[in-house]
């Protein structure tokens, strides 16, 4: 897999390229925000990892760029901050996941791993659901052409359940798939999305059943 590297130090650059190239990825690594900016726009890499604190553009600013044109590609952050208040803001400005330096390689070998399996299962580029149609390439959910304002971590859980295909998922897989592996949140706030995304999704001949002690099925309503 190919993977762009966007890391000021580069000592720690170095190190992370060299761990990846050995576990068989391709990576391309740039010291700089600014260079960065433009260089993600074309750059075909199947995931990212962005620095927060980065000369020229931060890493928070690239992320947000990414994902308001479209760029769905995983994306896992690190920075030296470790306040709560700064990992919530990465997540929510778009981050797959997060790791707080130092950290060890293997543990950022094996978040690239949890990433790109996620990535690399077969998706169609559009697919029906009950009455919704699902571009998988956007990420978006649309009801008769017109697009549902469906919030990204929900959208997540429904990405997640889509390719279990009517399988009960675990409320840990789900937490994995939303905030990345090892991620610190708890499995009630999975509830929380599951429980809006039932209420969005219903109309629509959509349900999301909970299965006490095993986790989440969804199923269009002639299945349920």
């Amino acid at each position: 897999m190919r993977i762009t590297l966007v890391e000021d130090n580069i000592s720690l650059a170095k190190g992370i390229s060299y761990r990846l190239e050995d576990a068989g990825h391709a990576v391309n690594t740039l010291h700089d925000g600014s260079a960065a900016q433009s260089y993600l726009k074309d750059d075909g890499a199947d995931l990212v990892i962005l620095d927060i604190n980065l000369p020229g553009t931060d890493g928070l600013t690239l992320l947000s760029d990414m994902r308001k044109r479209g760029d769905a590609r995983p994306v896992i952050l690190l920075t030296a901050r470790a306040d709560t208040d700064d990992r919530v803001r990465g997540l929510d400005a778009g981050a797959d996941d997060y790791l707080i330096k130092p950290f060890e390689m293997a543990e950022l070998e094996a978040r690239v791993r949890a990433l790109l399996r996620r990535r690399i299962v077969p998706q169609q580029h559009l697919r029906s659901i009950g009455a919704l149609d699902y571009d998988a390439s956007a990420r978006q959910l649309f009801s008769d052409g017109v697009e549902l304002d469906i919030p990204r971590r929900e959208l997540s859980v429904f990405e997640c359940l889509l390719l279990a295909e009517g399988r009960t998922v675990s409320k840990s897989l789900v937490l994995d798939h939303v905030y990345g592996v090892g991620a610190d949140a708890e499995e009630t706030v999975v509830e929380v999305y599951a429980s809006r995304l039932r209420g969005r999704l219903k109309p629509y001949g959509i349900i999301i059943r909970t299965r006490r002690g095993l986790g989440y099925q969804m199923l269009v309503g002639n299945e349920a």
